[in-house]
């Protein structure tokens, strides 16, 4: 029985025990019976799987026959415990099983009894550990992966998304025209033309020399030296010796026929793109007033150019859209776009008309010219309104290119110019006596030979004799400085001082343009014992000719001062029409009394032997005043005479002022400037259509 096969009740053999209920084989099974003693297999036989037996163990050392080594035969070691096996029983043929995909089936675990590692061979790698290790540093690997992944699509991606577009985006700015600048009537005075510029990246150009000569076939006119193409197109560094120069401007402003020119020479190296200029029908028309720019970024720099800046330049757009690279170096289809178009400058309606302008600029340049002025002004003034109807400056000069004349000379005479008034302020004195009720037009002054005042004696030309008694419109006619200084006496240096400041001296009259100068006036608590014989004759005051034109200004229109004005109103780009601030105004004069003192001023051109006679218009009353000065220079006097004649009419209902002033070396308002005034005056009355009123001019006389 010990050597038969024995059965399970499943058709295994007892030594298949060693394979466990998941039909796996032990692997240490065959180790174990090694260490054990030793394993005995039985032949197989087919169909059945082999059944282990536990063969007898015998003795060491006893054999059969007393033999050594061999045991007796009946001396036989006692069988080892082992397995009890039920009883076999008859196995049925297996019934073949439909077929079907296998099924795998969990796996258990078996407990591996830990093995004694013999002496001398080397430890043994431990697979299980090594296992573990490897899936916690591949699933650390893959966190970490998944993690960036997480972090990039769904908390970076649409910072990583804006850069990329970033880099494929193009900001294309489009400039916005400059507005331009119109007279009463809108016509141009000046305005902006597209042009374009060429610009170079040096580090393209492979044959500077070359290209030059193309260029400059083109650019010669604009006055583009040869050389200096060569030097801009020659690679170069920036000024801090380090980093190349990419984009440098060979000229500005050339036609838009000569930009095609050279964008038809097809060199990568060269752009050509927008760019505008100011252009002036009349050249130096009125240039006193534009001012002009600076290139190429057209900044007003003088005039109402600088003044009015902000409102001319307009509001630059913006592209930004996205391209390609390449071929596709233009905007994507259904690529990202914003446009934000320019918003063009708004232009600057005048109060100038631009014939008259052109008349009385004419008159002031071919009558001082052959004088030899360093300098010479001309304002027509509205009577009514104080608006600005001309103003004109001698020299003049071109706007679009004023770096030909000296800068001294690009100012403005008119308002930055000053000079002593002289005695066209002895209306000032007349105006404040009358209105305080010191003298009268019927008043008489006593007047001397001279008068003293602070060791210096003041006279008349030519002077009267000691005890002459003078009308006012006598004083006024023959500008009698003696008769003038007694009549400021009783006024006071403070009620003059007050009148002064009333009729705007020592302020900017606001007229509209920039670096007008406020001129200066002696407080009273500053005279010394000069100054009550100057001041009053106008000098050791600061005026410019704008000044003194608001003076006069005031006169005319029944005693209100009205401030001056250059514009009449802002135009936008619209259309819509913006009005500037409202002009200041203030009673000076009763209105009796302004007519009086016009009445008074009639003298200067009606009497006899009276200094401003030139300037009187037949068929026209006209009342004014001369005055000859000097020109402040550095702490004293320039050489030379400042002349001026300043007067309104038609006296009666005067429509329009007339201001002259010229800086000639030698000469008197009454030669110099009433001749001009006259002209002036008559081009101004016929133009605007002012007809004689046909009344007659008072009489006047200089003794009573």
């Amino acid at each position: 029985m010990s050597e038969a096969k024995r059965y399970t009740p499943r058709g295994r053999t007892v030594r298949d025990a060693s394979v466990d209920a998941g039909g796996r084989k032990d692997p240490f099974r065959p180790a174990l019976e090694v260490i054990q003693g030793g394993r005995s297999e039985q032949p197989r036989r087919a169909g059945r799987r082999p059944v282990a037996t536990q063969a007898p163990v015998k003795t060491p050392g006893k054999t059969p026959g007393n033999a050594p080594g061999r045991a007796p035969a009946d001396e036989e070691e006692p069988l080892r415990p082992r397995r009890t096996v039920p009883p076999a029983r008859k196995v049925q043929p297996p019934r073949k099983a439909p077929k079907r995909a296998p099924v795998r089936k969990k796996q258990s675990r078996v407990a591996v009894p830990r093995l004694k590692r013999r002496p001398g061979l080397p430890k043994l790698a431990e697979p299980r550990r090594r296992l573990r290790l490897a899936t916690v540093l591949a699933l650390v690997m893959f966190a970490a992966i998944g993690g960036r992944l997480v972090q990039l699509q769904l908390t970076d991606a649409s910072a990583y998304a804006a850069e990329g577009l970033k880099d494929r985006l193009v900001r294309a700015v489009l400039p916005a025209s400059r507005g331009s600048i119109l007279d009463r009537n809108g016509k141009i005075l000046v305005h902006s033309v597209e042009t374009r510029y060429v610009a170079v990246d040096p580090m393209a150009v492979k044959d500077p020399e070359a290209l030059a000569d193309k260029l400059f076939a083109i650019l010669d006119k604009y006055g583009v030296p040869r050389s200096d193409l060569v030097r801009k197109m020659t690679p170069h560094k920036a000024a801090d010796g380090k980093t190349n120069v990419r984009f440098e401007y060979l000229v500005h402003q050339i036609d838009v026929a000569d930009g095609d020119r050279i964008e038809a020479l097809h060199f990568g190296a060269l752009k050509v793109d927008r760019d505008e200029r100011r252009e002036i029908p009349g050249y130096d028309l009125a240039s006193n007033i534009i001012g002009f720019t600076s290139r190429p970024d057209l900044s007003g720099q003088m005039g109402i150019e600088k003044q009015y800046d902000s409102v001319l330049r307009g509001v630059d757009g913006l592209h930004v859209y996205e391209h390609g690279e390449g071929d596709l170096d233009k905007p994507l289809p259904y690529g990202y776009e914003e446009l934000n178009p320019a918003r063009p400058g708004s232009s600057v309606e005048l109060t100038i008309d631009q014939d008259l302008q052109y008349s009385v600029q004419s008159a002031l340049a071919e009558r001082m010219k052959p004088l030899n002025a360093d300098f010479a002004s001309a304002i027509v003034l509205d009577a009514h309104t104080m608006e600005v109807m001309a103003m004109a400056s001698y020299p003049s000069f071109a706007a679009t290119d004023p770096g030909s004349v000296d800068p001294a000379l690009l100012k403005d005479q008119c308002t930055a110019t000053v000079f002593d008034p002289g005695s066209i302020h002895k209306v000032i004195v007349m105006g404040a006596a009358l209105q305080e009720g010191i003298i009268s037009p019927t008043t008489a002054v006593t007047v001397n030979s001279k008068v003293n005042k602070g060791g210096v004696n003041y006279t008349d030309h030519p002077p009267q004799k000691d005890g002459t008694p003078m009308t006012i419109p006598g004083i006024l006619a023959l500008s009698s400085n003696v008769g003038t200084i007694a009549v400021a006496d009783q006024l006071g240096k403070d009620k003059l001082y007050e009148y002064q400041k009333k009729f705007g001296l020592g302020a900017r009259t606001g007229v509209g343009l920039p670096n007008e100068s406020p001129g200066q006036l002696l407080p009273p608590d500053q005279w010394k014992g000069t100054s009550p014989g100057s001041i009053p004759i106008g000098n050791g005051v600061a005026t410019t000719a704008m000044q003194m034109a608001a003076v006069y200004g005031t006169i005319a229109n029944d005693g209100r001062y009205v401030q001056p004005t250059l514009v009449k109103k802002i135009i936008g780009p619209d259309g819509t029409t913006t009005k500037p601030a409202a002009q200041q105004t203030r009673q000076v004069l009763d209105p009796k009394v302004a007519q009086e003192l016009r009445v008074m001023l009639e003298g200067v051109t009606t009497l006899d032997d009276a200094t401003g006679k030139q300037a009187a218009i037949p068929g026209y009353r006209i009342a004014g005043k001369t005055g000859t000065s000097q020109l402040p220079d550095a702490g004293g006097y320039a050489k030379g005479d400042v002349v001026s004649f300043i007067g309104m009419a038609p006296a009666e209902a005067p429509r329009y002022v007339v201001a002259v002033t010229a800086h000639v070396p030698t000469g008197a308002g009454g030669s110099v400037a009433a001749p001009a005034f006259k002209e002036m005056m008559a081009l101004t009355l016929s133009s605007f259509g002012v007809t004689p009123t046909g009344t007659e001019p008072p009489k006047l006389t200089i003794y009573p």
